[in-house]
């Protein structure tokens, strides 16, 4: 089974969490991909969605399911995205495709964050993918100076725009121990918008696409 068709395993795995006339909260990425083609088959029963980035809304919209606002929404059952790394505490690094902080605003609201996967992205700690951090542009230096000192090697994402008209800052050599306190101290830098620790709101249900099937862990 190749890599992708890992992705496609655990993404279609996902619609036995989408319950009937609810709005789903979606995620980005390769591994989302299949999952919005699997949600498009019952897009009759469920009301909408909601997504956490400009390009999953236009795929989204291309096959017919409702896109709402989250502004308009008060209460999401469940949201479905993936993620870079993710470790045995269902904490997570996530923004390698630059929408960190819509979905993690997304997360906050859902009752219940599951999280597809291929097994390459399961570790034991968190750090071998760089941890993008979102920054206010004119506090990038800034931001990269204080990251230094917290043990990083930042670089900047040259070309990359976020749908907030922001920067990425990619942050190397980190061997995250204790992601949730690392999640606090970087979102307490003034400039930071938020950064890719998905810690302190983790996922509830991973599942793993694998040569084997899909695994599902809680």
């Amino acid at each position: 089974m190749t890599q992708d068709e890992m992705k496609k395993a655990a993404g279609w795995a996902a619609l036995e969490y989408v319950e009937k006339d609810s709005i789903v909260g979606v995620g980005t990425g390769s591994t989302v991909n299949h999952f919005i083609d699997a949600l498009a088959t019952m897009k009759a029963d469920i009301e909408g969605a909601v997504s956490s980035s400009e390009a999953s809304t236009e795929k989204m919209k291309s096959l017919g399911i409702p896109v709402f606002d989250l502004n308009s929404v008060d209460q999401l059952s469940v949201y479905v995205d993936g993620a870079d790394e993710i470790d045995g505490h269902m904490n997570m690094i996530k923004g390698g495709g630059a929408a960190l902080t819509r979905e993690k605003i997304i997360a906050a609201v859902a009752d219940k964050f599951v999280c597809i996967v291929d097994n390459t992205k399961q570790v034991d700690i968190l750090g071998d993918f760089p941890l993008p951090v979102e920054v206010i542009p004119m506090a990038r230096s800034y931001v990269a100076r204080e990251l230094v000192k917290l043990g990083g090697d930042p670089v900047y994402r040259e070309g990359v725009v976020t749908d907030n008209g922001n920067v990425i800052l990619d942050v190397h050599n980190l061997k995250i121990i204790n992601p949730k306190e690392l999640e606090t101290q970087i979102n307490a830098i003034v400039g930071v918008v938020t950064n890719g620790l998905f810690a302190n709101r983790g996922a509830n249900v991973l599942l793993v696409g694998s040569p084997e099937g899909v695994k599902t862990v809680k």
